[in-house]
């Protein structure tokens, strides 16, 4: 480590001053220096091991691709992941691993066809048991199954997607039915393609321009 380093050459700097100096002053300062390094060093916490989890990834040939593409079931007692990844059965079992911690789980898929694949899923809905967790390895897929601490339905796969589901209701649930109407506009804005952003933009001056002439009376 750099600070240790640094320390170092001090108490070598501190030792060298020593032997040439005469005076008795100056003596017991750099022995009084001396020790306080010596002290310092010695109290230096030994150099942390290498994260495991980084020393995997390094140990890692070829590149890490992220794996957005999945889709997913349920039982009572399962939440199931299906992960698609050509040739995978071909792997050795080590070579497939999932950590499972009460809200969230990752996968690690390393050396398939020269490449590794990671995904991780953080703030599952609701518990699960990391006992209870595994996965299963068939033709050109990963099953991940996540087992249920209690039995019932989940709405989604994370609490960001319920979130996000709720912010979404709550946009279209308006007493205001233009508010509402506004509020689908701009989502379809904001997600569509360049043919339908001129749509609407072109909706949207049209219904401005009819405004200012009192053909509408209303603000939109």
């Amino acid at each position: 480590p750099l600070f240790l380093n640094q320390l170092q050459k001090d108490l070598e700097e501190v030792k060298e001053l020593l032997t040439n100096a005469t005076r008795k002053r100056v003596r017991d300062v750099l022995v009084a220096e001396k020790q306080k390094l010596e002290l310092e060093i010695k109290n230096q916490p030994p150099p942390k091991p290498k994260d495991v989890a980084d020393e995997e990834k390094s140990s890692l040939g070829g590149y890490t691709v992220k794996i957005n593409n999945y889709g997913w079931d349920q039982s009572d007692k399962f939440v199931k992941i299906y992960i698609s990844l050509n040739g995978v059965q071909k792997l050795p079992a080590e070579s497939v691993q999932v950590n499972f911690t009460e809200r969230s789980f990752d996968l690690l898929v390393k050396n398939l066809n020269g490449k590794n694949y990671t995904m991780t899923f953080n703030n599952l809905l609701k518990p699960i048991s990391v006992e209870g967790s595994s996965r299963k390895i068939k033709t050109d897929m990963i099953l991940v199954m996540c087992k249920k601490k209690r039995e019932e339905k989940w709405d989604c796969l994370t609490q960001v997607e319920k979130e996000s589901k709720e912010k979404e209701k709550a946009a279209y649930d308006t007493t205001d039915p233009s508010e509402g109407l506004m509020n689908i506009l701009k989502k379809m804005y904001a997600e569509g393609d360049d043919e339908m952003k001129r749509t609407i933009n072109k909706a949207w001056v049209e219904s401005r321009e009819k405004q200012y002439k009192g053909d509408i009376p209303m603000d939109i």
